[in-house]
């Protein structure tokens, strides 16, 4: 069955909210720490090895990159956060462009927070939880590279993250267990997005609503 999502096609690339694109239909954005693996999950969700770019060195993504599903939906790959070794000044311009996009979009639907399984609710992931929480925005997080681990520490490790998401009252959040090697939970991630972009599926393939 192919999916919708195989369908992303680059757009464009903007530093800043004045060049993105019209602020119309429905988008959502994936964030996450520079070493999470951010890239390799939008490759794994639409099936294509290098539409988002991926680096041994992290903190490549400098841009809002946006990718087209279809005249209405994107989505969006925000700049990597908290390791990448680049000047404070080109650091500050990324918070200033994502704190920008993310409090002034009105087309986006909800952020996707990528989180190393092994190193998750790093100080950089909580403050982006925060201030979704304080923007009423929904989160649902991936904890990427769950097949660096064994099953039980993998479910002990979700059952952890949820039961901290749960004290920080953070209701708008969710979140699973995904490997963008193994391409596992990419089910669960279509589910998510399908309801946020509003696509729905008929006869076994999506349909954007009129």
């Amino acid at each position: 069955m192919s999916s919708f999502y195989s369908r992303a096609q680059y757009l464009l690339s903007a530093p800043s909210l004045k060049q993105c694109p019209p602020d119309t239909g429905r988008e959502v954005a994936f964030a996450g720490r520079s070493n999470a693996g951010k890239s390799s999950v939008i490759n794994a969700l639409t099936r294509q090895k290098a539409l988002a770019r991926t680096s041994k060195t992290p903190g490549r993504t400098q841009a809002l990159n946006f990718f087209q599903l279809d005249a209405h939906h994107r989505l969006v790959d925000l700049p990597g956060y908290g390791y990448a070794k680049v000047p404070e000044a080109v650091k500050r311009h990324w918070q200033q462009a994502m704190a920008n996009y993310l409090g002034r979009r009105q087309s986006l639907q909800g952020l996707i927070l990528v989180m190393d399984i092994r190193h998750p609710l790093t100080p950089f992931d909580r403050q982006m939880l925060q201030w979704c929480a304080k923007a009423n925005m929904r989160v649902h997080v991936l904890l990427n590279k769950a097949d660096k681990l064994a099953r039980g520490p993998a479910h002990n490790a979700l059952h952890s993250v949820a039961r901290t998401l749960a004290e920080m009252d953070i209701p708008a959040t969710s979140v699973q267990l995904f490997s963008a090697l193994k391409r596992a939970g990419v089910e669960e991630l279509n589910a998510v997005l399908d309801n946020w972009l509003g696509v729905e599926a008929e006869g076994g393939q999506k349909k954007a609503p009129v």
